[in-house]
């Protein structure tokens, strides 16, 4: 055991000391002896001009590697003008996240023009309360499309029936109107 012993400390000596005349024999040649990268390539036959090294892609990112595809369509979308139009359907397609799986239960948004959401409620007591929740529903819509796309919420209630049958209809208030 004690010959295995002396021989890795025979050979570490004598990396040690190899290492060591490398470094003296370097210092005395006048190059910078160092740990770590080393600096820029020096050309003798350029007249002592530096050149940069070349950076090669490696494990950093790089314009050539592969993109996401999210921020691919994101920038297609940003150059063509389609950003306002893809915030205004991200407002419908995300509704129940946006609202909360109850508001979102009972109602819905129908429409989006200049700014302006139009919401039906499922109820007059629900297009009442979202009346008065309206500026926490735009806040909340602002945080996940951003500013600007919805200004402001038009909210109504449930529609009324109709009364209008068939092709053929007397104008007027309809069956309401015989007992009057």
């Amino acid at each position: 055991m004690t010959d295995e012993s002396s021989d890795h400390s025979a050979g570490y000596e004598v990396a040690r000391r190899a290492l060591e005349q490398a470094r003296a024999e370097a210092k005395a040649a006048g190059k910078q002896v160092g740990h770590g990268r080393s600096g820029p390539i020096r050309s003798s036959a350029g007249g002592g001009r530096d050149r940069k090294r070349r950076r090669w892609s490696g494990s950093g990112p790089d314009s050539r590697d592969p993109q996401p595809l999210g921020r691919l369509t994101g920038a297609v979308a940003q150059s063509r003008g389609w950003s306002s139009k893809i915030s205004e359907g991200t407002v419908f397609a995300s509704w129940t996240t946006v609202v909360g799986a109850d508001i979102a239960a009972h109602a819905e948004p129908t429409s989006l023009a200049d700014g302006v959401l139009y919401v039906q409620a499922e109820s007059t007591a629900w297009a009442t309360q979202l009346r008065y929740m309206q500026s926490q529903i735009l806040a909340r819509i602002a945080d996940a499309v951003g500013n600007g796309v919805v200004r402001s919420l038009r909210i109504t209630g449930p529609s009324a029936p109709s009364w209008r049958k068939g092709p053929l209809h007397v104008s007027g208030r309809g069956p309401r109107d015989t007992y009057g």
